[in-house]
């Protein structure tokens, strides 16, 4: 195929173009050429900035399969791209979000499930529509100009090489320091995440295989609590690394959240709990498929090993140790005291 990639070069469109290039595909890259550019010298390279009011123009009376969206938050940039590609691409790919989603408590979420209200494209709230709301706009433009041709694909945490957000690479950098570790919740409290490439080689099969629609898109195949990623997480160290379960209730009265001091985790009820619930039925019918955990903690912490220092010592989510270790001391102490 003849493959377009609008960004390419961040987090996940490498993994992408990588795959779609060993499966023998031709891709153009179309980006701002500041982002690790000549990463891919075998793929064309492609110049413009979304930004700009005519930033597709390069765009313009060229043809292609299939084209990749994979950077866009911005509404606008779907109806520029979409103004150029109408008629030249046979299928549009957005990467949208599980927070596309309009009740994030409400737990299991199918494709059907209503949506946020869709973000103006100009005025003055347009800028500073949530995320959310942003990525539902993007979604019925897409879907608006492309039809049928319209693939929607809505991950939740993507985790794996390469992640900045250290939301999942949380976990193995804790466990792989071994002691006293603080895990959150109940064992059975839902957790979904999704490698990057499990993700984006199922894209690229997407397209391969002409398949439109809406899409969630985490995993792991089966229902998944907390306890089942801590502890297989741990089983690829042989180390001193034990957990201590700490209640919910506790965690919220010492103002430790779920995803964000304690990533991946949720609960019922829970601001987050559609983001660790949604179902992906449909997309395990059209494929869908995962690789061992191991192979994905192993992956990602030999990436994190290769981070700077300074990235590697302050990471960006989860607890510090110093307030990790006064949390674990203030549940000892409450349980000293209630015995």
């Amino acid at each position: 195929m003849k493959i377009l990639v609008l960004g390419g070069t961040g987090y996940i469109g490498p993994h992408l173009v990588s795959h779609a290039i060993a499966r023998g595909h031709s891709v153009t890259l179309f980006n701002r050429g500041r982002t690790r550019p000549g990463l891919f010298p075998e793929a064309e390279q492609l110049l413009g900035d979304r930004n700009a009011p005519d930033g597709h123009a390069a765009l313009a009376g060229r043809s292609w399969d299939v084209v990749f969206d994979l950077p866009t938050t911005n509404p606008q940039w779907v109806v520029n791209a979409a103004a150029v590609l109408k008629g030249n691409v046979a299928q549009y790919v957005y990467v949208s979000s599980t927070a596309a989603y309009k009740d994030f408590t409400r737990s299991f979420p199918d494709e059907t499930h209503p949506t946020q209200d869709p973000a103006p494209l100009d005025g003055p709230d347009a800028a500073s529509a949530p995320y959310g709301n942003k990525k539902v706009r993007c979604e019925q433009l897409v879907q608006a100009a492309f039809g049928s041709g319209a693939t929607i694909v809505r991950p939740g945490l993507i985790v794996g090489p390469g992640d900045l957000t250290d939301r999942f690479t949380y976990w193995p950098v804790r466990i792989e320091k071994g002691g006293e570790i603080l895990a959150p919740g109940q064992l059975d409290d839902p957790a979904q995440w999704i490698d990057v490439r499990d993700l984006t080689e199922w894209m690229v099969r997407l397209a391969e295989q002409r398949t439109g629609g809406v899409f969630n898109a985490v995993g792991p195949r089966t229902v998944c609590g907390i306890g089942e990623l801590l502890y297989g997480i741990k089983a690829c160290y042989a180390n001193d690394a034990q957990f201590t379960w700490v209640p919910q209730a506790f965690l919220a009265a010492q103002k430790v959240r779920s995803w964000a001091e304690m990533p991946v985790w949720s609960y019922t009820g829970a601001s987050t709990v559609a983001f660790c619930t949604s179902v992906i039925e449909k997309a395990l019918a059209a494929g869908l498929t995962f690789r061992p955990l191991a192979t994905t903690v192993r992956d990602a912490m030999t990436w994190y090993h290769a981070r700077p220092a300074a990235e590697q010592e302050r990471l960006r989510a989860g607890l510090s140790a110093e307030r990790e270790r006064e949390v674990l001391a203030a549940w000892h102490a409450q349980r000293r005291g209630g015995s």
